[in-house]
């Protein structure tokens, strides 16, 4: 599930300007026909035909109509970009609408740290400068400091005015070198040999755990069980466990509190964490859905947290394998919760409480305490070199 809010959720039915927006942008990505205005019902199309003169009345925004087709536009966006698919329009969706419009050169890019710039066009940049052997940070779409720094630093080598500004010189250097590194993922080669320096331990590692929903946010309920209070549970040994291998640990919330995204990342980052995981069980209406799955930031094109990636499937792997819940995968996600983190982050669907059989398990005290030795034996064999890095399940902390 994703985090599309406060802004009002446009939706099927709904009309409007902020639909004629949307549909605007959907076009713009040759989502939506350019045919026949898609904002307009089929009996309205006739405000648009042609008038005697020749000209033609433009729709008016206030009858643009969130629609089929505009629908399934807006979940074809969402599965591309690793958004949650549901075909409803809120402020994520939105804001990745917006980026998407951006491509390298159609403006000027630089570090504002009061409003960072993003969008498709940063993505483009980031990856240009990491192709050419400098690192400009993760490849989220975000022009931060560490892109500025990269970008300073092929400026500087170059000839160019250090600036940290992507403008027309710079873009004309970038179109006429070739690429340094081809066939590879550079960043990948620099957190591997990253992890591997830091060695196998877990002494101040610092590592914040983030128990989904909270508060009135209840999340699904299930009998007296709610989603909120199973996550906090399970975040609370996993918190011991992670201490007790000599970790300090955080929790971005207690047990009455409901932060937004925003500030559980901001959490993460202030306290400067090597790793954050994000828990949740999951629900939905098909008495099929069960399993355990995982997601890491990535857009499914190339750029991803590759650290991020590897963990993600280590600790589904490792709570699959102590558990015997149904296996799901690991997802790229470019929730603003995994993209907006400064460390790997990675969100942990343990079991769908909608589910009568994962419901059992979950309720299972015993059943906890073996997911959370799942997240302690993936967090330790994240750190391990790959000779030593024991079978999966196998784990156990001395």
């Amino acid at each position: 599930m994703g985090t599309d809010s406060p802004m009002p959720i446009l939706r099927l039915g709904d009309r409007g300007p902020a639909v004629a927006d949307v549909q605007a942008a959907l076009r713009s990505l040759s989502l939506l026909p350019a045919g026949r205005p898609a904002d307009l019902p089929a009996d309205r199309a006739t405000d648009a035909a042609p008038t005697g003169n020749g000209t033609a009345h433009a729709p008016s925004l206030d009858v643009a109509e969130f629609d089929a087709a505009t629908e399934l536009a807006v979940r074809h966006f969402q599965q591309v970009r690793g958004l949650s698919v549901d075909g409803r329009v809120g402020e994520e969706t939105y804001r990745a609408l917006n980026e998407a419009r951006w491509s390298l050169g159609d403006r000027l890019l630089r570090y504002d740290p009061v409003r960072p710039i993003r969008g498709d066009d940063v993505i483009n940049l980031q990856e240009r400068v990491h192709e050419l052997g400098y690192d400009a940070g993760p490849v989220d779409g975000i022009f931060g400091p560490e892109t500025e720094v990269g970008l300073r630093a092929f400026q500087r080598d170059y000839g160019l005015t250090a600036d940290g500004t992507c403008g027309p010189a710079t873009l004309r250097a970038l179109r006429q070198l070739g690429r340094k590194v081809t066939g590879g993922r550079p960043q990948l080669l620099r957190q591997s040999a990253s992890l591997v320096d830091s060695g196998p331990h877990l002494l101040s590692r610092r590592i914040v755990v983030d128990p989904g929903h909270g508060g009135e946010e209840t999340g699904f309920t299930a009998g007296e069980t709610t989603e909120a209070d199973l996550v906090f549970d399970l975040a609370s040994r996993i918190e011991g466990r992670l201490a007790a291998a000599g970790a300090t640990v955080y929790l971005t919330r207690g047990r009455d509190q409901n932060p937004s995204p925003a500030e559980r990342t901001a959490f993460a980052n202030d306290a400067r964490a090597d790793l954050f995981i994000s828990l949740h069980v999951d629900a939905h209406s098909s008495e099929h859905a069960r399993g355990v799955a995982s997601y890491y930031y990535g857009t499914g094109s190339g750029a991803s947290s590759t650290v991020g990636e590897q963990f993600a499937n280590l600790a589904r792997r490792e709570v699959v394998a102590r558990t015997g819940l149904l296996d799901l995968g690991s997802h790229a996600k470019t929730w603003d919760l995994l993209r907006m983190t400064r460390m790997p982050a990675v969100r942990l669907d343990a079991g769908y409480l909608s589910h009568p059989v994962d419901r059992l398990v979950l309720l299972d005290a015993r059943v906890r305490s073996a997911i959370a030795s799942a997240v302690l034996a993936a967090v330790q064999r994240l750190h391990l070199p790959a000779e030593a890095d024991p079978p999966t399940g196998t784990f156990v902390l001395p």
